[in-house]
């Protein structure tokens, strides 16, 4: 079963400072002139479709340095809350597998036929 990806959004342009630049390019690799225009840009893509774990390190990098930052799950369009707590189970767009196998959800059980047949993947992180 293939994990949904998630993508790390900055959401405001923010102040544009070294250390907001920085911050970007580290997470992009992107060069300083590059990262500007990104945050300019804002809202914009700065990692799409990375495993949560990934995409939470890199929205944490990006709000220490004062970029405002989101994480939005690729497949349900949902976003992880800023506190890193785990998603309300809710309407979920995936086609591949129920709402509760998203790993930025915050069920732990699951009754689909998968669970059923082959037993329950893991559901936390």
């Amino acid at each position: 079963m293939e994990d949904p990806g998630f993508t790390v959004l900055v959401t405001e342009p923010g102040n544009g400072g070294q250390k907001a630049l920085q911050a970007i390019g580290a997470v992009t690799g992107l060069s300083l002139w590059r990262s500007k225009l990104l945050l300019g840009s804002a809202p914009a893509a700065v990692l799409e479709d990375v495993p949560l774990d990934m995409a939470a390190v890199a929205a944490q990098q990006l709000q220490e340095a004062g970029v405002p930052a989101t994480i939005r799950c690729t497949w349900c369009a949902r976003t992880v809350p800023r506190d890193g707590a785990l998603l309300e189970p809710g309407p979920c767009a995936s086609r591949a597998w129920p709402t509760a196998h998203c790993r930025a959800n915050s069920l732990t059980s699951c009754d689909c036929g998968f669970c059923s047949a082959y037993g329950s993947p893991s559901l936390t992180l």
